[in-house]
């Protein structure tokens, strides 16, 4: 009687794994089963991933994916820590602007980050310090950094990983009404968001 609970228990547990695995509410560690209205977009926000990093796993070029279809998942380059401390500087820098605004300032510290110019971390380049002593991001000096993200933030971290090594390659960004730096008016544009201008 005993045995037989046993294998009774072992085998719903199983059940029950397998049923959350066919769901995909638990998949094997560094795969994704594709859900319908997925695209390699979509699955690189949900995990924070670069879409030409999951194509390249995959060995894939074109943006073809069907439901069903079980795909490689990279491992990620950046941190748990890393993601959380973008979020707070972006939840700091761009609070009150739209969305888009969010990501853009997220891809700015990535594409800083992938510029010989500025520190090849994350922590580095939100912590850079010119040699005058002044931050390179204003919530570091203030202390806003250390308040809590939101969920959008962390949103909108995990799209600028999604859409990494794509785009304009803007390292910059400032609201030109209260930008005092000449300099930064120098920077060619790419882009207006909200409040801020972003630029290379």
């Amino acid at each position: 009687m005993k045995n037989f609970k046993k294998l009774i228990f072992t085998s719903v547990l199983s059940l029950s794994v397998s049923m959350f695995a066919i769901n995909g509410e638990s998949e094997a560690a560094g795969t994704h089963v594709v859900q319908p209205d997925e695209s390699f977009y979509k699955i690189g926000v949900k995990y924070g991933l670069p879409v030409m990093a999951i194509k390249q796993a995959n060995n894939q070029t074109s943006d073809m994916i069907y439901p069903g279809q079980s795909l490689n998942l990279p491992d990620s380059t950046v941190s748990a820590a890393d993601k959380e401390l973008m979020a707070q500087l972006v939840h700091a820098e761009a609070k009150g602007e739209p969305y888009a605004g969010k990501v853009a300032v997220a891809t700015v510290i990535l594409n800083r980050v992938d510029h010989a110019e500025f520190p090849n971390t994350i922590r580095d380049v939100i912590y850079q310090q010119s040699s005058s002593g002044s931050y390179a991001f204003t919530p570091v000096k203030t202390g806003s950094i250390n308040q809590p993200a939101d969920d959008e933030a962390r949103k909108a971290v995990n799209e600028a990983l999604a859409f990494r090594g794509q785009g304009n390659g803007s390292v910059y960004f400032y609201n030109p009404n209260t930008a005092v730096s000449q300099w930064i008016f120098s920077r060619e544009v790419t882009v207006t968001i909200g409040n801020h201008r972003f630029a290379k």
